[in-house]
């Protein structure tokens, strides 16, 4: 059964908002995009109303999924300030600053709601884009899951999820009794993705709020089961995205991707000085695209320089978690949907991303995680 445009305004003209009228009149919504039963829109607020209008969200939320022909729901709530007003505190994240005593960044803050089932949350970052940080935490989750650890792996790039390409996923999730999406399961890894629910070529223009309610969401509709270790490839940068994942769930551990370069470098410092300012151990560094070695005289060639990482980590006193090559069979089992840790398990590179589990796997033991 398919689900039409207007099928959901009658759905969401029930839901009363805080001005006294039915959603559909208030003059807060988006656009209503539905695809193949798959729903998302945004409520656009003042931030001042923020607070007041985070239970509407929820209830417009509850109300499509009710409709029937929808597979799925996404409803963001979007908050603006209007020129010349003080900053609101946006609804379900409180500021930083307001949980530090003087002089202890990161300290007090607010306590985390554990994912029940969840052993472990780590969360695979990059100050910039394109040093290659989505296939390292795919293939760092399979290292991990080839270690005997159950893992799973949700992709929080919202602005361009890669693991649906990554992993060859064209299928769409399913949803249980309790309207919770469900992971799709491959390489034995439970698997989540914005990717999943949009088409592949849709732009995703997302504004903060509306980044802070889909990572939410992809958190806690999701039922992740029983994992040792949830491995979250994050967007770059060190925006809303990583704020909102420290600040709602108990974050063990983030991993930094970087490449030798020192532009790339300069980024990775942001990064990593953003996880210790809100208290998120560092558990190591990675730097990827480290070296290329020639397939046909076997000439090693430092496109990007060479060591910048290792020597980053041990200015900053973190640790070093090893050195990915730059290789066209990285690359191309990548684009092929079957990563090289499963495609070629005995091959040098999975022996890397093998090798760099294990020391993720011990600091894990070493903060009592797992």
């Amino acid at each position: 059964m398919s689900v039409t445009q207007q099928q959901i305004l009658d759905s969401l003209a029930k839901v009363t908002t805080p001005r006294g009228v039915p959603l559909t009149k208030a003059g807060v919504l988006s656009e209503i995009a539905v695809t193949d039963g798959k729903v998302y829109f945004s409520i656009n607020v003042d931030a001042a109303e923020a607070r007041a209008w985070e239970s509407v969200r929820s209830e417009a939320e509850a109300a499509v999924r009710g409709t029937p022909g929808v597979a799925s729901a996404l409803v963001a709530l979007t908050a603006e300030r209007k020129p010349g007003s003080a900053p609101a505190q946006r609804p379900g994240v409180a500021p930083v600053s307001a949980h530090r005593p003087a002089g202890a960044p990161g300290a007090g803050l607010p306590k985390q709601a554990e994912i029940p089932g969840v052993g472990a949350i780590i969360a695979v970052a990059s100050g910039k884009g394109g040093v290659g940080k989505s296939t390292t935490a795919l293939n760092l989750a399979l290292g991990l899951q080839a270690l005997g650890l159950k893992v799973g792996l949700l992709d929080a790039d919202i602005y361009g999820p890669s693991v649906p390409r990554l992993t060859g996923i064209n299928e769409k999730p399913q949803l249980d009794d309790s309207r919770r999406m469900i992971p799709i399961a491959r390489f034995g890894l439970s698997i989540m993705s914005i990717g999943f629910l949009v088409d592949e070529e849709a732009p995703m223009i997302w504004r903060g709020p509306m980044v802070m309610s889909a990572i939410t969401q992809m958190l806690r509709d999701v039922d992740w089961g029983k994992l040792d270790v949830l491995v979250v490839d994050m967007p770059p940068g060190t925006g809303d995205a990583q704020l909102t994942l420290a600040q709602t769930v108990p974050l063990k551990g983030a991993v930094i991707v970087s490449t030798p370069q020192d532009l790339a470098l300069i980024d990775a410092r942001r990064g990593l000085a953003m996880f210790t300012k809100v208290n998120v151990p560092v558990i190591g560094i990675i730097e990827n695209m480290s070296y290329f070695l020639c397939p046909q005289c076997g000439t090693r060639s430092d496109i990007f320089g060479h060591g910048g990482a290792r020597h980053e980590a041990e200015r900053l006193g973190v640790p070093f978690l090893g050195e990915i090559p730059l290789h066209m069979e990285i690359r191309a089992t990548s684009d092929a949907g079957r990563p090289v840790v499963v495609s070629e398990p005995n091959g040098p590179h999975a022996t890397i991303y093998r090798s760099i589990a294990a020391k993720v796997r011990d600091r894990l033991q070493a903060l009592s995680t797992i």
